[in-house]
């Protein structure tokens, strides 16, 4: 008989994020908290989440910080060599397959939850990415711990026919709560948009200088 004697030493240490995305008329949207914590621990306050792949992809991470970095910059360096060798555009397909297959090979010991968006021949697209390696593909996303109210958000308001004006004001909102949701998530809002022939990052979209438009906000949320 063989006894196992199980530590009490190991525990988990909470992240905090709230990721977004969502496809409009014209393109689609990413949006993403600014705050990355170590634990109770808010380290840096102005982070950056939207990460930049390809002149028509992007992608955001939500986990461990140093497992999304990495996977983004494994993503940015075989699309590049991609484009050199073929001389065409990536595509959002090829960068999907590329991840699920990375993450998939380390039995989801890679700590990183992904949102990866872009616009190629076939249209905006938009994807989800878990650490195994599973994916799906919808018209609006969120991940992260603020994913449930920002995806509650997402399903009361959203329609296929969103302009951009409305469609940016649906993926703050998202965002919006599950900040107010979520103790890990907060501080700044960073937007990106990607239409057919542009990719446009804003970056801190909204911040904490603005903070006096969240009274009004939460009301209309609670």
């Amino acid at each position: 008989m063989i006894n196992i004697r199980i530590s009490n030493n190991f525990y988990t240490k909470k992240t905090g994020t709230t990721i977004a995305g969502l496809i409009f008329k014209e393109g689609l949207i990413l949006g993403a908290d600014t705050r990355s914590t170590n634990g109770k621990v808010a380290c840096d306050s102005n982070c950056q989440k939207i990460h930049y792949l390809a002149p028509n992809i992007c992608c955001m991470g939500a986990g461990t910080s140093a497992d999304a970095e990495n996977i983004n910059k494994i993503l940015f360096n075989q699309l590049e060599l991609q484009r050199l060798s073929t001389g065409r555009e990536s595509r959002v397909l090829t960068s999907l397959t590329i991840c699920k297959d990375h993450l998939f090979k380390h039995y989801g010991n890679i700590s990183a939850a992904l949102i990866l968006g872009g616009y190629d021949l076939m249209g905006p697209q938009l994807f989800s990415i878990h650490p195994h390696g599973s994916t799906e593909s919808l018209p609006f996303l969120a991940m992260g711990s603020g994913s449930l109210a920002a995806i509650s958000i997402l399903e009361n308001s959203y329609n296929c026919a969103l302009d951009l004006n409305s469609a940016l004001i649906l993926i703050k909102e998202s965002i919006l709560a599950g900040i107010f949701c979520d103790m890990g998530s907060g501080n700044n809002i960073d937007i990106c948009i990607i239409l057919e022939n542009n990719v446009v990052f804003n970056r801190n979209a909204w911040n904490y200088e603005n903070a006096y438009k969240l009274g009004e906000f939460f009301k209309e949320y609670q």
